[in-house]
């Protein structure tokens, strides 16, 4: 679909029919499937002491509700910079070729996650961005996958900086930049999941130095000052800023004997 034919109320109200759909597809789905009725293969896993409120839960989707109209504004700015010219997000994949079109999906979690590193560690050790901008966030001391977009409008706008950079100075394939977008969401409602989903043996591996795990961030909203990044831990791990007992936590929570009902309906612990 050509979105520049619209004009900017037919595209903003798509936009945030759009983002909406997807916001609530992945949370609404995510939310009900772990934290309304926790599979027992899952129960073990749980890095929430206890269910969250439903007091949280409207206050999250109240935010949430903000940045969608904020993240909706910016795709219409986005595709109104394609429609003037000044936008590198192109249609044909010869342009930079099919290597590039791949490759620039990576690129672009590359990026955002440099640019959430420091933009985050900004908001945080700064008292008056953190008042201002952050701390609303923050209010979800155990998160939910609702918390993903639970954003104060000044910080929705820092958060959907990166997409309106990206498209104004790299050149990526818009289908290029949808997936990015989908990554960029599904990440971030993993991150708050609230559950750890990585098998125990993962730190025992070198993707501890690369990927980011619920725990992390979990733990980011547990301590605030520690676990800024975003998909990668090269950032915390470099700068110093990875919680000091992260590993022994996350390895603490992956071996936790499991919890599986047998066929006679008694419940067997089983070891992670």
């Amino acid at each position: 679909m050509d979105l520049t034919q619209f004009g900017w109320g037919t595209l903003l109200g798509l936009m945030v029919l759009a983002t909406a759909v997807r916001y609530f597809i992945f949370t609404g789905s995510t939310y009900l499937y772990f934290h309304r009725k926790t599979p027992i293969r899952f129960a073990h896993r749980r890095l929430n002491p206890r269910a969250t409120e439903s007091k949280q839960i409207r206050r999250e989707i109240k935010l949430s509700l903000q940045t969608i109209l904020i993240f909706s504004i910016s795709g219409v700015f986005i595709v109104t910079a394609k429609k003037m010219g000044i936008s590198q997000v192109y249609t044909d994949v010869d342009k930079y070729g099919l290597a590039w079109a791949i490759l620039s999906v990576p690129a672009m979690l590359i990026l955002h996650d440099t640019y959430f590193y420091w933009t985050h560690r900004a908001m945080h050790e700064s008292k008056w961005l953190f008042k201002h901008m952050h701390r609303d966030h923050h209010l979800s001391h155990h998160p939910s996958p609702f918390t993903a977009f639970a954003f104060h409008p000044s910080e929705a706008l820092v958060q959907t900086g990166i997409a309106i950079l990206i498209s104004l100075f790299l050149p990526v394939h818009q289908l290029s930049f949808m997936i990015f977008m989908i990554i960029t969401l599904s990440m971030n409602v993993l991150g708050h999941l609230g559950y750890e989903l990585y098998p125990s043996w993962f730190m025992n591996t070198p993707l501890k130095y690369i990927l980011n795990t619920t725990t992390h961030h979990h733990l980011h909203h547990q301590k605030s000052k520690a676990n800024y990044s975003l998909y990668f831990n090269f950032w915390d791990r470099i700068m110093g800023t990875n919680y000091r007992n992260y590993e022994a936590i996350y390895r603490e929570t992956t071996s936790r004997p499991s919890q599986l009902e047998s066929k006679d309906g008694k419940l067997v612990a089983e070891s992670a």
